[in-house]
């Protein structure tokens, strides 16, 4: 089975514009990304989809495999799709271009022994909240699943609620998803689904509509988002140390 890693770069962030070239360390951020990312050896090709001329001629500049993609996409997964059609692959991994802190084994963690060729598959790595202020800030993604770890809903709700036991812990989505091709032609193909629309999760329409999401529980992240100056700052102090 052939994988793929692709980083979704998109230039034209609302609270950090052009966010994918901001300067770390004299590199710009999808340098740090696709050098933690190329770490992992689960993946047989590594490649940034940029929507901007900027980002592709940053990633020519510092020696990265990128494709051009539309800047009309409304999220990753679509960006991805689009970038399936120019990569041949038989499991596409996404790795999200601003978290230059991403774990490699959490990114070969996400990629399966074998996927179905025909029925719509996917992964999605997991990871237990240690603090309680985590469980109530809705911008980590709860999610429940079954016992086999399958996909059951995600929200920015703490679920499930405590109304019997509280001798239980929370999940957390990290933003490591892999999907075959089959799954993201369906993404492309769909509309938004009832509960997609309802708590703005891209990831809810493969639920909505029934398809197979498997959950992958890691213990480890080193899951930093930039999505503000602050962060971006925090990120810098980690990096020089």
């Amino acid at each position: 089975m052939r994988s793929a890693g692709i980083i979704p770069a998109r230039y034209a962030s609302t609270r950090l514009p052009g966010k994918p070239l901001l300067e770390i360390e004299g590199r710009p951020m999808i340098w740090w990304v696709y050098q933690r990312a190329a770490q992992a050896d689960r993946l047989d090709e590594l490649c940034v989809a940029a929507d901007d001329e900027r980002i592709m001629d940053a990633c020519r500049r510092f020696g990265i495999p990128a494709v051009m993609t539309a800047d009309t996409h409304r999220c990753a997964a679509e960006r991805l799709a689009e970038a399936s059609d120019q990569i041949r692959a038989d499991f596409y991994v996404q790795i999200n271009g601003d978290e230059p802190l991403i774990f490699p084994d959490n990114i070969n963690a996400a990629v399966p022994d074998q996927v179905p060729e025909e029925e719509e598959y996917g992964t999605n790595i997991i990871t237990e909240m240690k603090d309680p202020a985590e469980v109530l800030d809705p911008s980590n993604i709860k999610v429940v699943f079954d016992e086999a770890f399958r996909a059951l809903y995600m929200s920015r709700s703490p679920v499930p609620c405590p109304f019997l036991s509280i001798d239980f812990p929370y999940y957390k989505h990290v933003g490591i998803i892999g999907y075959n091709k089959p799954m993201l032609n369906f993404y492309m193909h769909s509309e938004p689904g009832r509960f997609e629309k309802i708590e703005g999760i891209d990831t809810l329409r493969f639920l909505d509509y029934g398809k197979y999401l498997q959950f992958i529980r890691v213990e480890k992240t080193e899951s930093l988002s930039v999505d503000t100056a602050k962060d971006l700052e925090r990120v810098r102090r980690r990096i020089a140390g």
